[in-house]
């Protein structure tokens, strides 16, 4: 009788927690389907591909609070799925396979996973290690947000103290120059820097000869953050520099 009340108190703690959107890449159809139940059953809700380029897709269309991920997948493998929704997101992925060898595992870290278990497992612990993981996520995002000045322009935002860029919501990758020069221009909205002072202020050029660098790292910058079809977030201004206008 007490395992019976333990237990029903867990479960009950699980469906309270447990309001997360999972996505489920996993070519052995029973094992997806008894996954895709167990997790529905507490509260999850799931997509459920069995093909890793598909399974890619859905990865990246979407927002998802996890992705459980199989290794050996049809057409895509579980390592470069991983690797490629680490070019452009920050989903925690627990990385499920029969493959229990040591250099498997770290690969498979290496890669971006943030867990990994090995086939066959018991749900308890599959679910366990869900919940942990996504506690953990909630703990480092209320730490990040708490902490956080941002800039916002349009679907753009900076986390200053991250130094992240983000556009609509997603991370977008910058290298150092190309980050201190959207800074320097959200931070100045509405106001036009000329080539010369974003030398100075960016690159730290005391008597800027050459702009043509400004350039450059405006066209670099275009091609990462601008969308196709639509208008610049960066306006040239001819003969003066460049804007960002509210």
């Amino acid at each position: 009788m007490v395992i019976i009340i333990i237990r029903g108190m867990i479960r009950n703690v699980e469906k309270e927690i447990a309001m997360s959107k999972v996505l489920i890449i996993e070519d052995e159809e029973n094992l997806a389907k008894f996954v895709a139940r167990e997790l529905q059953h507490e509260g999850y809700e799931i997509e459920v591909h069995d093909n890793g380029r598909v399974g890619l897709n859905a990865a990246l269309e979407s927002s998802w609070d996890a992705v459980l991920l199989d290794l050996m997948l049809p057409e895509l493998n579980g390592l470069e799925v991983t690797r490629r929704i680490r070019q452009v997101k920050n989903t925690p992925i627990i990385m499920m396979t029969a493959r229990d060898d040591v250099m498997d595992r770290v690969s498979g870290l290496d890669h971006g996973a943030d867990d990994y278990i090995v086939k066959p497992f018991a749900i308890e612990e599959l679910l366990a290690r869900l919940r942990a993981l996504l506690r953990r996520i909630d703990i480092e995002k209320d730490k990040s947000v708490a902490k956080q000045t941002t800039l916002e322009y349009r679907d753009l935002t900076i986390e200053k103290e991250n130094r992240l860029v983000r556009r609509k919501g997603e991370v977008v990758d910058l290298t150092k120059r190309e980050y201190e020069l959207l800074l320097m221009l959200m931070e100045n909205i509405n106001t036009v820097l000329e080539r010369e002072r974003l030398l100075e202020k960016v690159w730290n050029y005391e008597d800027p000869t050459e702009t043509n660098v400004v350039d450059v790292y405006i066209r670099y910058l275009r091609n990462k953050i601008d969308i196709p079809g639509e208008e610049s977030y960066i306006q040239t201004v001819r003969g003066l520099g460049y804007v960002m206008r509210s």
